[in-house]
């Protein structure tokens, strides 16, 4: 049995994801209104800075605002311990949690 933190395979999307490049606007302005600037003397202009987001970096924020745990499942298992039929094998979470301590 395997536990994962989040979405299954996060990890690889996210290491096969090329980090967005940010810029501050002052440095993309500078090189085009350098010259513009000499020429006149007039007030710096308010700017932003830019952030540009791949698309799979789009894809993953998407997935991120979902909710990854299953009602139906969740109210069955209740609906089971608070009727009393819901049994757990010792033997059965004795052997997965040692299957997991040595993955």
């Amino acid at each position: 049995m395997s536990y994962t933190n989040g979405i299954g395979n996060l990890q690889q999307a996210l290491s096969s994801i090329k980090p967005a490049t940010t810029q501050p606007a002052s440095q993309v302005t500078e090189s085009t209104s350098t010259s513009q600037q000499r020429s006149t003397v007039a007030a710096p202009a308010k700017q932003a800075d830019q952030t540009n987001l791949s698309s799979a970096g789009g894809m993953i924020a998407h997935a991120l605002e979902g909710s990854d745990v299953r009602t139906d499942k969740v109210a069955a298992l209740q609906k089971a311990i608070a009727s009393g039929n819901y049994n757990v094998s010792s033997s059965d979470v004795a052997g997965k949690m040692i299957d997991s301590l040595l993955e």
